[in-house]
């Protein structure tokens, strides 16, 4: 249990983000996982890079309406100060937080607080005898994930969740494949540095897209460089595409080419931006043409099918009335409006 998202066992995978304020100032970082909170983010994380953070971590984990997770790296006394201060869970990389010494007293205070770690290993901070062998970086991102977890068992610790990151996506998906192999803990799921937003979609859809449809992932985050409600949108892109869950109803449309009519990349625009308007459960469809009419959409709850300058309101493949181009958005969310 992440605060009081649970993940693993029977739960659907969990969508996560990371604020990218300072925390250090709890007011821009609360705003800004509000906007997360809204967009169907279910864990966030917040980077501790010093003890100034500290005081505004503690104000954001007791406002946040979201679990909280205390990002570390290096200092093994911040993680412990974290624990105490709210955190939900902590995230560390036991590679790069000093001696196995220090990981153990992060471990006390993770146990102290009733409270997980995230195991989270990545190249850059690879266990020093697995890094010098000889073997792909998936192998030893597997090695070094599933030796710290052995340690932390031996301390009689086993609240854990489990990340194997990389930035090229065979080696990450090929690290989780290994890992779920040799263990049951839950695994987070992701491939770092990604990018912006059009390639990191492109690359994390790839990597995430092959390891859930292979039942592998009880949580994940979509890592770019953009604002970070654009990576719950994309997680949920990929779950849905998956029919693993979604947030929002579901839209499918057509390609253009030259037998649309009609300025479809607009009206498919206009109808995604409307979609807060219609229950999750629906499947909604922008088609440019009779080819692709109602018979190709007819899965779709209610769709248009457009011709020259118009289009036709469509319900479950059935036709319902032929609707004028510049009205057919408004008249299509009329009809579901309606009906729902």
């Amino acid at each position: 249990m992440v605060g009081n998202v649970q993940v693993g066992g029977d739960a659907l995978p969990s969508v996560q983000s990371m604020t990218n304020t300072a925390t250090s100032d709890p007011q821009a970082t609360l705003e800004q996982i509000q906007r997360l909170a809204d967009a169907g983010c279910e864990i966030v994380r917040c980077a501790i890079p010093n003890k100034e953070a500290l005081e505004g971590f503690e104000q954001i984990a007791k406002a946040s309406p979201l679990p909280v997770v205390a990002d570390i790296h290096f200092d093994h006394e911040l993680a412990i100060e974290a624990a105490r201060r709210g955190a939900a869970k902590l995230r560390i990389n036991p590679g790069n937080i000093g001696s196995m010494d220090r990981v153990d007293e992060v471990i006390d205070a993770a146990k102290e607080a009733g409270i997980p770690i995230r195991i989270g290993v990545n190249s850059g901070s690879l266990q020093k005898e697995i890094d010098k062998m000889d073997i792909p970086l998936s192998e030893k991102l597997a090695k070094s994930a599933l030796a710290f977890v052995e340690h932390f068992e031996n301390r009689g610790f086993t609240d854990i969740v489990i990340s194997a990151k990389a930035s090229n996506v065979r080696e990450a998906i090929e690290a989780y494949r290994l890992i779920a192999q040799e263990t049951e803990y839950p695994l987070h799921i992701g491939v770092t540095e990604a990018g912006s937003t059009f390639a990191g979609t492109v690359k994390s859809a790839v990597g995430l897209g092959t390891l859930l449809e292979e039942g592998i992932g009880d949580t994940l985050r979509v890592s770019l460089t953009a604002d970070p409600v654009d990576e719950i949108e994309a997680a949920y892109e990929i779950l849905s595409a998956l029919d693993i869950r979604r947030n929002r109803a579901e839209v499918i449309s057509c390609p253009t080419c030259g037998r649309c009519q009609v300025d479809l990349i607009d009206i498919a625009r206009q109808v995604n931006e409307r979609l807060d308007e219609v229950p999750q459960h629906l499947k909604l469809a922008v088609m440019g043409c009779v080819v692709n009419g109602p018979g190709e959409a007819r899965e779709a709850d209610y769709g248009i099918a457009c011709g020259k300058g118009s289009g036709i309101l469509f319900a479950h493949g059935e036709p319902l009335r032929k609707v004028a181009e510049e009205d057919l958005v408004d008249e299509l969310f009329t009809e579901i409006a309606g009906s729902c």
